[in-house]
């Protein structure tokens, strides 16, 4: 028998497969290829003799390697083709072990009979990730980092990984992360919505019910400073009007679900700005299960990685009269109530400690990232007060404004710091040791206060 020197393999579509129907148990265990990862392997290891093909897309390569050497290819292609045959069938184990794993319902290395343990949250034994390399970055978070944008080959979830840019420059690291903090928060609302972020934070978010015009402009006026070189993202496809609101704007990324046509011959004049169009908005919690992969985030710690879920608490199906609960003697008012509900899925989007004060279906003052919670919220009535002050008002946008808090005030100076700036109704999760002190500081100035039972710390 003559020696094998080629090994071309082309693996069965299990993930395709997969993403077509998940739970036709029998049709995706079929496509579990077995012959072909040990043919790929196999050749790989034997690279010195043996050329290893993984993907149609080599073919050109090795066709030309082998025109420009008489039939003959290099070491380096023949390595390089090995590495990618690993690659590969790493890949498509990873996709097998997750939908094993998640059409099990969970951790299926638990024995029957084992000894019962404290009820734990279902999380994988084994972390199995497979995600292919969608861009390479100029550099990450700062330009001594290197940096690259890689997408889940299973992704479902419509946000930026999926989404097609039309124009501008390449994304950045901090593009790509910024731009995924806004239209996560902007997919929040049903109502034509405009969020506006910087440095990971919402400095200016709103709805209007009269379209995204309004919208965007009532989520500008929140921090016009501090919105300059940030992202907007949208939940309703970008018009002419927002689109000459926006020229008039420096911006490093727009995300949206569409564009007219008027709209993007307007922003098309403005070649570096970014237009990212995502083709929808994300399904709603309530629509049906989406793939459990899509439900988590994973943060590098040093030799480790922390796996949570997704924090999908207080979405769209939030409802005051039966998530809210009325702690103080006065009760909100229904337009507060209503406010404290936006006030709220905003305030879940904003780095701890987070306080927002809102109004009118717009933020007014947003505290972000603060180790006192006090501080946030001085910080927020303060760039509230500047922002007014700049736009000509007679007085601060907080006085009969709400504020939302997204973990509870350990003492009353927090509450109190709010009551100063002129919030009359505020929500937060309560929780705390002292939470009938800080209920008797809200009583003895006339606020009214509901708790939620749900924290949204983010870091």
């Amino acid at each position: 028998v003559k020696g094998i020197d080629l090994v071309v393999v082309n693996l069965y579509p299990f993930e395709s497969v997969v993403r077509q129907d998940p739970g036709d148990y029998a049709r995706c265990v079929e496509n579990i290829d077995i012959g072909g990862p040990s043919m790929l392997r196999s050749a790989a290891k034997n690279f010195e003799d043996v050329v290893v093909c993984s993907s149609p897309a080599q073919y050109p390569v090795l066709l030309d390697e082998l025109k420009r050497n008489g039939g003959k290819t290099s070491r380096a292609l023949r390595r390089g083709f090995a590495a990618k045959a690993f690659a590969h069938t790493a890949a498509f184990d990873a996709a097998v072990a997750q939908w094993f794993g998640e059409s099990a319902g969970g951790d299926s290395s638990k024995e029957g009979g084992a000894e019962e343990k404290e009820e734990l949250p279902d999380m994988p034994e084994n972390l199995v990730i497979s995600a292919a390399r969608k861009q390479a970055l100029r550099y990450g978070e700062n330009p001594h980092q290197r940096a690259a944008f890689y997408v889940r080959r299973d992704c479902e979830e419509v946000g930026v990984a999926t989404a097609t840019v039309i124009q501008g420059k390449e994304l950045s690291y901090n593009n790509i992360a910024d731009t995924d903090a806004a239209f996560r928060l902007v997919s929040e609302f049903v109502n034509p919505a405009t969020v506006i972020v910087k440095h990971g934070n919402p400095c200016g978010a709103a709805f209007d019910k009269n379209g995204l015009g309004d919208s965007y402009c009532k989520a500008l006026a929140c921090d016009p400073v501090s919105a300059f070189g940030g992202i907007v993202a949208f939940n309703r496809t970008l018009d002419k009007t927002v689109a000459e609101f926006l020229s008039e704007r420096f911006y490093e990324v727009i995300i949206a679900p569409d564009i007219s046509v008027e709209a993007e011959e307007i922003l098309a004049k403005k070649k570096n700005l970014r237009v990212l169009l995502t083709g929808a908005m994300p399904a709603d919690e309530e629509d049906g299960p989406r793939s459990k992969a899509d439900d988590i985030e994973i943060k590098a710690v040093t030799g480790g990685f922390l796996v949570q879920d997704k924090d999908r608490g207080s979405g769209k199906s939030l409802r005051p009269s039966r998530d809210f609960q009325v702690v103080t003697k006065r009760a909100p008012t229904d337009d507060e109530m209503l406010q404290l509900l936006f006030a709220w899925k905003v305030c879940k989007h904003v780095k701890s400690n987070a306080i927002v004060y809102a109004r009118d279906n717009a933020t007014v003052g947003i505290g972000a990232g603060q180790m006192s919670r006090v501080d946030s919220a001085r910080i927020a009535s303060r760039k509230a007060a500047e922002a007014a002050e700049a736009a000509g008002e007679e007085q601060p946008r907080t006085i009969g404004a709400v504020v939302a808090s997204d973990a509870f005030f350990p003492f009353a100076d927090g509450l109190e710091a709010c009551a100063e700036a002129g919030a009359t109704a505020v929500v937060q999760p309560g929780g705390s040791k002292r939470d009938e002190e800080v209920i008797a500081a809200a009583d003895a100035r006339g606020i009214a206060m509901v708790f939620t039972g749900m924290r949204h710390f983010r870091h």
